[in-house]
């Protein structure tokens, strides 16, 4: 099943020959009461500001490690899926370059934030007694 909006009806139509204004198309698909598919609003998490300072910066952009878990940084993101917000949370060794913990949810609590380095930890440390 295709979804069109006023927009694509538009180009449609001029890709098959029928030159027709843009105008006049919303004007039809008002009248016969269609409408496209509507988004939902867009999902406002973060508000930044560049001259605010970053306090949970502990290294201070220095992102230089000698050493195994001499550094770990992590990262929380969302995007927006189909239905929904999907939140993803990353902890990675800079040493190593590798993924040490993560977590996929479609919420935004404390307790999915926490889990990665958790895993994290967890998988480090099996990993040490492995050797």
């Amino acid at each position: 099943m295709r979804v069109y909006g006023e927009d694509k009806v538009w180009k449609q139509l001029n890709r098959v020959g029928i030159a027709v204004a843009g105008c006049t198309v919303k004007r039809f698909i008002r009248q016969l009461g269609l409408s496209g598919v509507r988004r939902d609003k867009v999902v406002l998490t973060t508000v930044s500001s560049a001259n605010a300072p970053c306090p949970f910066d502990r290294v201070n952009r220095h992102l230089k490690a000698e050493q195994p878990n001499e550094l770990w940084v992590s990262n929380f993101t969302y995007l927006s899926a189909w239905q929904d917000l999907l939140c993803s949370t990353f902890v990675m060794d800079f040493f190593a370059r590798r993924n040490m913990g993560w977590r996929v949810s479609s919420s935004m609590h404390t307790d999915f934030v926490s889990d990665a380095p958790e895993q994290a930890s967890f998988d480090r440390h099996a990993s040490m007694v492995r050797r």
